[in-house]
């Protein structure tokens, strides 16, 4: 195995241990409906409120989310485990019927956005990047939805797992 390989590995096994949370990134527009489960999902700033996405070179979404130029981050609670295996492609459902499987609906910017979510973050794409194997979307928010309920998912060593949310008990 070369150098370079051996490395590339290794990195990949270190970001194993970096866990992250799991959301159901959706598009909707004139290249049509589509998304995809994201662990590589974080904040940038607050002013403007702004998200970077980060998305494999190889998928076929690519081009629907650059040609829609619009997206909606769902961040999924501990019960959505299925729907992050279903747009991760882990279990055969086309992506029409992934639509179908839970409650959607559109929000203000006319994303899709799956109920029940920890929170659902609608935005603008303002800028992308090529990186060696990934496309990064820097994304403007434009609308938010938060829920005051539910634990969250992260993925951490290959698997998803659940984060219950401790309620402090006053002394």
């Amino acid at each position: 195995m070369s150098q370079e390989n051996e490395q590339r590995l290794r990195f990949r096994d270190a970001m194993a241990s970096l866990s992250a949370a799991v959301n159901i990134v959706t598009t909707d527009g004139p290249a049509g409906r589509c998304g995809i489960t994201a662990t590589a999902v974080c904040s940038v700033t607050d002013t403007p409120p702004t998200l970077l996405v980060c998305i494999n070179r190889n998928s076929a979404m690519n081009p629907v989310f650059q040609e829609n130029r619009r997206l909606c981050v769902n961040v999924l609670n501990h019960e959505q485990e299925l729907m992050a295996r279903h747009f991760a492609g882990m279990t055969g459902v086309s992506m029409e019927d992934r639509f179908r499987l839970e409650e959607w609906q559109l929000g203000a910017l006319g994303q899709p956005v799956l109920r029940n979510t920890l929170a659902s973050l609608e935005g603008e794409i303002e800028q992308i990047q090529s990186i060696g194997t990934h496309q990064m979307y820097l994304v403007q928010i434009k609308q938010i939805a938060l829920s005051e309920v539910g634990n969250g998912l992260i993925y951490f060593k290959r698997n998803f797992h659940s984060v219950i949310h401790q309620m402090a008990v006053p002394a």
